[in-house]
């Protein structure tokens, strides 16, 4: 990334530009970037959007095609749709280091290459004519695959954004690749429900192929970016630093999971129509507050804004717990979206203060695994659950979730010049 002339009283007044400290020099003159344009960062939330597209239309078949054509319960779908993000973290670390030292357009490239052999591996299993125990394992190895292939994609694509805008504009493209990516699942859920209605879960493989290889289109539009060395900060040592603002993700996290993975299957539960549409609520809400709202962290402080969106995304879960027909629900996934939509930047401004600036790609990947975990780690723990109580249940313990993490983002402290 190119050698920015950013002043102190700058970094003071935006503490999350502190851990965006650039690794990188870009090949372009100084002031290209002082002013960042749709032109610098289109191309690659296009990129990003078409590679999340692997993930947000398999999203309503998924769930489907494990009950109703393998013939497992609940608590393997969530094992399934777990698996993805388990990967994503086992492998944040070293994404964030080959961004860092072999430059962010090598892990785009290899994170789209993994995304779409994900989707022929998907394929394969739906023309399997194996056993249930055998499409299982291929299914679960091609969500393997696709964590891997996300983590690579997501952490490149930050650190090459950050490097085609500027350290001080780190929040923007976090936003911005927000945006790319909760489109991708708001509007993959619904293509795919079609697809899997009207083609199989075979339809849905190749759509889930396709859309990672046209991103390749956009990659000749970006500028290219040359690593440059500096010390690497060991990858615990950087989940410890941030470990507060990390562990309220995680926490924020649940309700977006339990949509993912349970939202589906609540309404058949129910025999409610329109499914897909909670998703698509959710996406368009976590698109429509980024969109008039992106900008607040930067101007309110971090802290306070969590604060207001976790209020708002727990009173959604509490909707869908309580939901007695799907417009309920779909307006309780809305919430949902809405609030968990600045969560993520507005925790990143607390949590990189926190943080020393020597190495972008691995900070942000640490910060990034926290979502991992919830995904990972906590949505399984879920599918126990309402295998037992019953689909509510998951939306209960989001909303419990909610508000443990207001009271970790309550109890954090104000940095210096956050606004009072």
């Amino acid at each position: 990334m190119h050698s920015y002339h950013s002043s102190s009283a700058l970094e003071k007044r935006h503490p999350f530009a502190q851990i965006c400290r650039m690794n990188e020099t870009i090949a372009s003159p100084p002031m290209a970037a002082a002013r960042p344009s749709a032109s610098q960062l289109l191309p690659l939330c296009a990129a990003v959007f078409l590679g999340f597209s692997s993930i947000g239309l398999p999203l309503p078949a998924i769930p489907g095609f494990v009950r109703g054509t393998l013939g497992y319960d609940a608590l393997v779908v969530s094992i399934v749709l777990a698996i993805q993000s388990l990967a994503t973290l086992a492998t944040r670390h070293r994404s964030g280091t080959l961004a860092d030292q072999r430059g962010p357009r090598r892990a785009v490239l290899l994170g789209l290459g993994l995304s779409a052999l994900s989707g022929a591996l998907y394929a394969l299993v739906a023309l399997s004519q194996a056993s249930a125990a055998l499409g299982l394992g291929l299914l679960l190895f091609a969500r393997v695959v696709l964590g891997l292939g996300e983590s690579l994609l997501i952490t490149g694509a930050l650190s090459w954004g950050v490097g085609l805008v500027g350290r001080e504009r780190a929040g923007l493209v976090m936003a911005w690749n927000g945006i790319a990516m909760y489109s991708a699942l708001a509007l993959g859920a619904p293509v795919g429900a079609v697809l899997f209605e009207r083609f199989g879960f075979l339809g849905v493989s190749l759509a889930s192929m396709a859309a990672p290889l046209l991103a390749f289109a956009a990659l000749p539009l970006l500028r290219p970016i040359t690593p440059t060395g500096g010390k690497r900060l060991p990858f615990h040592r950087v989940a410890m630093m941030i470990g507060r603002p990390g562990v309220a993700l995680s926490l924020s996290t649940l309700g977006f999971g339990s949509i993912a993975a349970f939202g589906t299957l609540l309404f058949q539960h129910r025999g409610w129509p329109h499914a897909e549409r909670a998703l698509l609520a959710f996406g368009v809400a976590y698109v429509l507050a980024r969109l008039l709202f992106g900008h607040a962290p930067d101007k309110l402080g971090g802290r306070r804004v969590a604060l207001g969106c976790l209020a708002i995304e727990l009173c959604g879960q509490v909707l869908l717990w309580s939901a007695t027909g799907p417009w309920m629900a779909i307006t309780g996934a809305a919430l949902t979206g809405f609030g968990f939509s600045l969560v993520f930047t507005s925790l990143g401004v607390e949590a990189v203060r926190l943080a020393p600036p020597e190495n972008r790609g691995v900070a942000m990947g640490g910060y990034v695994a926290f979502f991992d975990v919830a995904l990972g780690g906590l949505i399984p723990v879920i599918g126990v659950l309402v295998r037992s109580v019953g689909y509510p249940s998951a939306y209960l313990a989001g909303a419990v979730a909610s508000a443990t993490a207001l009271v970790l983002t309550f109890g954090m402290a104000r940095p210096p010049s956050a606004p009072r």
